[in-house]
């Protein structure tokens, strides 16, 4: 079931919120945990009924080792519970991916297994090591199933995230907790769910016909002209950001309906001024997951400079692979492992400069920043890597400026494509982001992470445009969520969200 989709916003989340808060005015605490536990499963079964059996298989796995662990510190039933979660993994996602590389330079003809992947496996896969990891490292005392349960299961965060650690949520999970604010939690969080919806709705899926027709063009080998091809790298760029935007808006509101808050996982990244800040801001949880689960494990940086760059490459590149069973994937992760040693080599043996003023420094640096990042996408985007260079080659100038024919139709799928752009840039660059239209009411638990200081006029657009359980905000709320629904009311199919099958 998709957050966009008209069962779940008409049918399926009004009976769950009205039996929840039911069931809290007669205060029957562990009936409401059991009931959002019921219903998530339920949302995970809309899917794939066949698949829920894998679910709770791996959740009643997962406690018995980590019962086990409390009883007796092991390193050894540790290894057990991280290693069947990592051959989980590995069989549904990457089975066949090994296979066709055998295939591939064996020359042999072994059948794939044609391996259907579980919904959300990567999500619930790395949510419950850091859980048995935490549990050995003496961060849990004790957590009772049905709590432990709607940890790995909340639908909310089920499906793309946020990456939740059993720190984030589980202490929420009570009876003090979920009887607080009820007024205040469902306008914030309606409010974040209506906001993410228009993103994905209008804005997102807007994008998507043109990048859908430039990259199936670079796909069969046609060369792509110098136009086409930075309207559909960009049109992605655009459809990727407000796709993953409108998911993480959409899951914290869910949650915080249910007076839950999750932890951060998108703070406006393309107003980064270098690749580290990029990541601080996208995919924050799995960014800090690779960062305590992996890339200080392999020695961070206390090995020395070069062993930090070869750390920081090898921990993207997988970072890339989880993301999917592709060289591609594999390609785009190992490009930003590079970013990110260049990043930090530059820090670290050019002296800064005082030839350049700061702020044209900062803007050079953001225009560096978002043209490999850009770069990167059509990687992560393309099915190929021949489809990925096409893409390049036409950016980069090797093939010829225009095509009429190839405009007209790129121009009746979005006839006011460069005119969106610059509004869209505008929104990106100057408005606040949704977190920050709701900070006063605190809508994400605290990461320590501080937003930098953006201009000053950001920071007047942020204060004059502060949401507020206002008739004004209500009328406004209420007319994007009209043109949301109306969008879907039109589209033939709904798409789903980019990180929907990750």
């Amino acid at each position: 079931m998709l957050f966009n989709s008209l069962e779940f916003i008409y049918l399926f989340m009004p009976a769950v919120l009205l039996v929840f808060y039911c069931l809290k005015y007669y205060h029957w605490e562990n009936a409401t945990i059991w009931w959002l536990i019921i219903a998530s499963l339920f949302f995970y079964a809309w899917w794939s009924p066949i698949h829920l059996i894998l679910l709770l298989g791996s959740v009643i796995f997962n406690f018995q080792i980590h019962k086990l662990i409390l009883r007796k510190k092991s390193l050894i039933t540790l290894a057990i519970g991280i290693s069947a979660n990592l051959f989980l993994l590995g069989y549904f996602k990457y089975a066949d991916f090994v296979i066709a590389n055998i295939n591939s330079i064996f020359g042999d003809n072994i059948t794939l297994l044609e391996i259907v992947l579980p919904l959300a496996i990567s999500f619930f896969t790395f949510q419950q090591i850091s859980f048995l990891l935490d549990t050995h490292n003496n961060k849990i005392e004790k957590c009772d199933f049905s709590k432990y349960c709607l940890f790995v299961v909340f639908f909310p965060q089920l499906i793309a995230g946020p990456i939740v650690l059993q720190k984030h949520t589980i202490k929420q999970f009570n009876r003090a907790h979920f009887y607080r604010r009820i007024f205040t939690n469902l306008s914030v969080g309606s409010t974040l769910f209506i906001i993410g919806l228009f993103k994905k709705i209008v804005i997102a899926d807007g994008m998507s016909p043109i990048v859908g027709r430039v990259f199936s063009l670079a796909e069969v080998g046609e060369a792509v002209p110098f136009v086409a091809a930075w309207m559909g790298s960009l049109a992605y760029t655009v459809q990727i950001y407000f796709d993953f935007s409108g998911y993480c808006d959409m899951a914290l509101g869910l949650a915080r309906m249910f007076g839950i808050r999750l932890p951060v996982n998108f703070n406006s990244p393309y107003k980064a001024v270098n690749i580290v800040d990029f990541w601080r801001r996208w995919h924050i949880t799995l960014s800090l997951f690779l960062r305590d689960y992996l890339y200080i494990p392999l020695g961070g940086n206390r090995s020395g400079v070069w062993r930090r760059y070869f750390n920081l490459t090898i921990t993207m590149v997988l970072g890339g692979l989880w993301h999917g069973a592709s060289w591609n994937f594999v390609f785009w992760g190992f490009l930003h492992g590079l970013y990110l040693a260049i990043n930090h080599a530059w820090g670290f043996f050019v002296p800064k400069s005082k030839l350049v003023p700061e702020l044209i420094g900062k803007v050079i640096s953001h225009l560096v920043t978002m043209l490999g990042v850009i770069v990167a996408w059509v990687f992560f985007r393309a099915e190929s890597f021949s489809g990925a260079q096409a893409i390049l080659r036409g950016m980069f100038g090797y093939n010829e400026v225009y095509q009429y024919k190839l405009w007209q139709a790129l121009y009746a799928q979005n006839p006011f494509f460069w005119y969106y752009i610059p509004a869209i840039a505008a929104l990106i660059y100057l408005a606040p982001n949704a977190i920050e239209l709701v900070g006063k009411y605190k809508p994400v638990i605290d990461f320590n992470y501080k937003s930098p200081k953006f201009s000053i006029v950001t920071r007047l657009i942020s204060k004059s445009l502060a949401w507020r359980p206002t008739l004004g905000w209500s009328l406004s709320l209420g007319v994007i969520a009209a043109l949301s629904l109306a969008q879907v009311y039109r589209l033939d199919e709904l798409t789903e969200f980019i990180y929907f099958n990750f």
